[in-house]
């Protein structure tokens, strides 16, 4: 091919890219190769027992009061203790929720369970390695064949939108809501995780636990929504028990543990932005073998464009896992349920009895500011070229090779002892 037919054939490549681009923005992007979100089967946990009940490898006992929430928590092995309770409208299932009746979340470190009072349906999403977030619903209907239905479309439309950036994932949502749940949409919304300010944290959730000083939006509602913008946050502070505000009798703890919540959204963001990697990288890696061979390029040819691809992707988890922006806690937190206990005891450690799920909760909330959720099935997935690029960045600045501005909250300490752990428990 001569210089020029190069030229124009790498212009026609270039210019169908740039035309089928605003085609692939959105959901579509997800939907279409190499993804194919909704007709690709996960390997989440989920999926797998939803095929060992289709087997009968697997069963869940269904009770009267809780249809079969207790059992399918037991099979997920996701602990009660992370009880967290949620008021405000915003899920499925809202025309049975409210101050009076929330909505139970319970998690682990890839599985989210949701459940109502006479709810039609438990709700549950996973963390899928590859594909991102994946969402079920199962019946709570008696049954002797209970089936964990995939849901694709419906779920998305919040769960794939630009709440979560465009990708399937999950979001915690802090609102302005109003004596019977609703939220008050003309006042906005916060996105919760890490790095959001603790004054705008879980408006439409109740809090239970200790946070001294500080003040978030839980617990409380806006009397007139009409007449006021301003919740009255000192009445939802420091609450340890919620039975002045609502029965919690139908549920399975009576808590809604602050460090749960702080968790809870901590690994949402850091599962976006796995999820949004993985999804770049291996969009990514299918235009580099197209241009290569369009431009008649050696096989596995890194152009600039490639490589700062990857990089972006990597940057993002990167900052994600060493809680860059974490804003300081100006007093201690402390939970009421047993989740603080649940959560630490589970490793993994090191030699000296270290591990990335430790709680400081006086200054940042773990002692050491690396995200657990890089032993995660979702960090592993990573695609070659981020996770390369992942792991040198990590090595970097764990090292001490790089002090800008974004790491400034790691101290020479932190460094040593995140990179000591980790040199341990999973090797860069």
């Amino acid at each position: 091919m001569s210089y020029l037919n190069r030229i124009i054939h790498s212009w026609v490549i270039l210019t169908s890219i740039a035309v089928v681009q605003p085609l692939a923005m959105g959901q579509l992007n997800f939907e279409r190769e190499p993804i194919n979100y909704s007709d690709t089967d996960p390997t989440d946990r989920v999926f797998q027992l939803r095929q060992r009940l289709a087997t009968g490898e697997a069963t869940l006992s269904w009770k009267a009061k809780h249809g079969y929430l207790r059992s399918l928590l037991s099979e997920l092995e996701v602990p009660v203790s992370s009880q967290t309770l949620v008021f405000s409208k915003t899920s499925l299932q809202i025309g049975r929720i409210s101050p009076k009746t929330p909505r139970a979340i319970y998690f682990n470190d890839d599985i989210y369970v949701g459940w109502v009072q006479r709810g039609e349906v438990v709700e549950i999403s996973a963390a899928d390695a590859r594909l991102g977030g994946t969402f079920y619903t199962l019946s709570q209907r008696r049954t002797d064949n209970p089936i964990l239905k995939r849901e694709t479309s419906r779920c998305l439309q919040c769960h794939g939108s630009t709440h979560t950036r465009r990708i399937p994932g999950h979001l915690v949502r802090s609102v302005y809501p109003s004596s019977t749940g609703q939220p008050v949409y003309r006042l906005g919304t916060h996105l919760n995780d890490h790095t959001t300010p603790f004054h705008q944290r879980w408006g439409g959730w109740y809090v239970t636990g200790t946070h001294g000083e500080q003040r978030h939006m839980g617990n409380v509602v806006l009397d007139d929504p009409d007449q006021s913008e301003d919740l009255d946050t000192d009445a939802g502070a420091n609450i340890t028990d919620l039975s002045s505000l609502v029965d919690t009798t139908p549920y399975l703890s009576p808590h809604s543990d602050i460090v749960a919540l702080m968790v809870l959204q901590h690994q949402a963001k850091v599962h976006n932005v796995l999820t949004a990697a993985n999804h770049s990288g291996r969009l990514t890696a299918r235009d580099a073998v197209v241009m290569n061979k369009a431009l008649e390029r050696q096989v596995g040819f890194l152009s600039d464009s490639t490589r700062r691809r990857y990089e972006s992707a990597a940057e993002k988890v990167v900052k994600a896992l060493l809680f860059c922006d974490e804003p300081l806690l100006t007093s201690p937190i402390v939970g009421t349920s047993g989740f603080t206990r649940d959560f630490q005891k589970r490793g993994p450690f090191d030699s000296q009895g270290r591990g990335l799920r430790q709680f400081d909760l006086t200054r940042r909330l773990f002692t050491w500011p690396c995200s657990f959720l890089i032993y995660s099935d979702s960090f592993r997935a990573l695609p070659h070229g981020v996770l390369t690029r992942v792991r040198q960045r990590l090595d970097e600045i764990l090292c001490g090779d790089d002090t800008s501005e974004d790491f400034l909250h790691l101290s020479a300490a932190d460094r040593r002892a995140i990179r000591e752990i980790l040199s341990e428990t999973l090797p860069l």
